[in-house]
């Protein structure tokens, strides 16, 4: 019996970890062992979300917090060398581009642990973003390299990985996606305005294709006064075109309550800001909408996948695919009102799906990972 250790940080790592969850339930040859590191502290990330995702409880969670960068990382990998001298794993497997990536990858290599990258191979070549420098450390030392586009493949064989240690399997995220539409799509979307005690509710106060969904939490775009004030306008001024409906990154709105663009937001009565949702309600929000406007990392594969257009507010993105082939969009913050004035006017980009972005992602994973 081979012993797997899968390592999630945050919150979306955790929806790429269900899926292998899923196929290793019972699994003949693989025995898992989910470790939270407790990188980031969500409420969201209560019971409630390992319900919707039927996600077990981690077997074990280390609770480091949040920190400085250089402090969260070095108490991961003090916690996370314990667990490695306790269970004696023959893999670990991480994913994504957190802190917990990088900490757990070096701990496992300077332990002789064959480790596991899931989405290896992502750049935006952009050094100014701490998920870049993880996602170079852990790829440069990892073992096995799984992908989850061509460009990936590309970047990893650029670098010097050899091709044999590549392996484009598909995209757990959309796994999640595919599994959990149909009951996203029945939950019901009844929201608490922040700072207000109305209630807005889907199919009422907005109907499904009459809405743009927002995200924003980049510290590039809401760390800076005058960038901030300029965004919450903009955002304002396209409202009066369609709802705009903003589930606030708890970066965002404290940054808005410090900056005090709270009486710029309450001028518009079609800027919905409400609370961050569960995973489920935010795939049934994203799904209805006309468009998504965001400056995140995820939404991008989930509206490519969903054929809705996206607008990413970022000079770069490290998912490419999701513009080439899908419905993505890169632009800058003064396109905004354009852009989206060519959505509501029906010219919103559209793609297709890329390879593997199928559902089957975490069997594929799974079938390798009982080869190695």
């Amino acid at each position: 019996m081979k012993k797997l250790i899968l390592v999630a940080g945050a919150r979306p790592n955790f929806m790429k970890i269900a899926p292998l969850m899923h196929a290793l339930k019972n699994h003949k040859s693989i025995k898992p062992i989910l470790v939270h590191t407790g990188q980031h502290y969500d409420v969201k990330m209560s019971g409630q979300f390992f319900d919707e995702l039927n996600i077990p409880t981690p077997d074990i969670n280390l609770e480091v917090g949040s920190a400085s960068h250089a402090v969260q990382t070095a108490r991961i990998m003090e916690g996370f060398e314990k667990v490695c001298i306790s269970e004696q794993p023959d893999f670990v497997l991480v994913v994504g581009d957190v802190n917990s990536t990088a900490a757990c990858t070096l701990v496992a290599s300077k332990m002789g642990i064959k480790t596991i990258h899931y989405e290896a191979g992502l750049r935006s070549n952009d050094r100014t973003m701490p998920e870049e420098i993880n996602r170079l450390v852990t790829d440069a030392i990892s073992d096995v390299f799984i992908t989850t586009s061509v460009d990936a493949d590309d970047n990893l064989l650029r670098e010097g990985v050899a091709a044999d240690k590549i392996h484009m399997l598909g995209n757990l995220m959309i796994d999640s996606l595919v599994e959990q539409l149909p009951k996203a799509q029945q939950t019901e979307l009844v929201f608490k305005l922040l700072n207000h005690d109305r209630e807005i509710r889907l199919g009422s106060d907005f109907k499904a294709g009459e809405y743009g969904a927002l995200t924003f939490h980049r510290p590039g775009n809401v760390d800076d006064k005058d960038t901030l004030t300029l965004l919450v306008n903009l955002w304002g001024e396209i409202s009066q075109r369609i709802p705009l409906v903003f589930p606030v990154h708890p970066r965002t709105y404290k940054n808005i309550q410090q900056f005090g663009l709270q009486h710029d937001i309450d001028k518009y009565p079609n800027l919905y800001f409400i609370e961050p949702l569960g995973y489920l309600q935010f795939i049934h929000l994203v799904s209805r909408s006309a468009f998504a406007l965001t400056d995140s990392g995820g939404i991008q594969e989930e509206t490519t996948f969903l054929n809705i257009p996206c607008l990413t507010v970022r000079p770069n993105t490290e998912r490419p695919v999701t513009v080439w082939e899908g419905s993505n969009k890169l632009i800058k913050v003064h396109d905004i009102v354009a852009e989206v004035s060519s959505i509501i006017d029906g010219e919103g980009k559209h793609g297709t799906v890329p390879k593997y972005w199928d559902g089957h992602a975490a069997e594929r994973i799974i079938h390798l990972i009982d080869e190695l």
